[in-house]
């Protein structure tokens, strides 16, 4: 399932890829944007489609009234912007003009996260996931290299109602092989086995983990890695229970803020069914700040390095 070479991959080009192929297949796939194709590659089915893309200009909240309008056409929507723009610009549309109804409306954001870099504050989107997984009917996805988002795009293509799928704007190593890997909604994907403790992540920070987790293993510590790309509905709940039953520890990395995201889930589902000691790893209660995008990981603690740092220290072996 996994891949013996991690070669570096853009998540935005697999999604523009993935877009023309779907396009191609389905002639009521429309897709929409604001002003930023060549940003979140939808300029990819521009130029194969052109007569199904609609430019919204800077107009996000009328780019996501005009897809629910399609969507009530029987077309299939897919709407992107940088992610700050998509939910926290766009939230009440969303909310009342897509989700209220159950409309068939595909939003996929790019940029999310501190890794849009030195854009800054203002573009950074570090509580997107919490604003989309609190929306009634919502599924949201935080799919991890380029070949989990080419399935994770053909995915949402294919079910019914809201759905929130957010990419990075870096280019990622490829962790999963295209061969091997299957993209499965409902389950968490054990990445490593371990025992001592259970590390939980999606995304970009994947990568990040897995080397810290080998990194705890030179240590003696062996930490068992769960990849949870669908956050809601949290079908991954049974796999997080069962892990910690066996390690005793949870710990969420994502990079979000730890309010509302991955953590909170996590938290929510082990509070209910098996009280642990849950560390939340990701950007504390703050808004982000411009700089280089690794200096930012490594700033707020989500590079490998820091994690081994942060996660040794509480488990009391450094």
């Amino acid at each position: 399932m996994l891949k013996k070479e991690l070669e570096v991959k853009s998540p935005r080009a697999a999604y523009g890829e993935t877009l023309v192929e779907l396009g191609a297949q389905n002639k009521d796939i429309v897709v929409l944007d604001a002003d930023l194709s060549c940003s979140t590659q939808t300029c990819k089915f521009q130029k194969a489609f052109p007569e199904r893309f609609f430019n919204s200009g800077i107009a996000e909240q009328d780019m996501m009234c005009t897809a629910a309008g399609l969507a009530t056409e029987g077309k299939i929507p897919f709407v992107s912007t940088f992610a700050m723009f998509a939910t926290a610009r766009c939230l009440d549309q969303i909310r009342n003009s897509i989700c209220y109804p159950k409309l068939n409306v595909k939003i996929v954001a790019t940029h999310g996260g501190i890794t849009v870099g030195e854009d800054g504050a203002s573009h950074q989107a570090l509580e997107d996931v919490s604003y989309m997984r609190s929306l009634p009917d919502m599924t949201v996805i935080v799919p991890a290299d380029y070949n989990e988002v080419k399935q994770v795009i053909k995915y949402v293509s294919e079910i019914h109602g809201p759905v929130y799928v957010r990419l990075a704007r870096t280019n990622l190593k490829t962790v999963f092989d295209e061969s091997e890997y299957v993209f499965n909604p409902e389950k968490a994907v054990k990445v490593k086995e371990g025992s001592d403790v259970t590390l939980i992540t999606n995304g970009e920070t994947l990568t990040e983990v897995i080397s810290c987790a080998n990194m705890l293993q030179n240590d003696g510590i062996s930490a068992e890695v769960l990849h949870v790309p669908v956050i809601k509905p949290f079908f991954a709940a049974g796999d997080i229970i069962e892990s910690v039953k066996k390690t005793g520890i949870a710990i969420t990395i994502e990079n979000h803020s730890i309010i509302g995201g991955l953590g909170s889930a996590v938290c929510e589902v082990l509070s209910e069914n098996l009280p642990s000691r849950v560390l939340r790893i990701g950007t504390p209660d703050c808004f982000g700040q411009s700089g280089e995008q690794r200096e930012l990981m490594n700033f707020y603690g989500l590079t490998d390095e820091k994690l081994y740092k942060t996660i040794s220290g509480y488990l009391g072996k450094k």
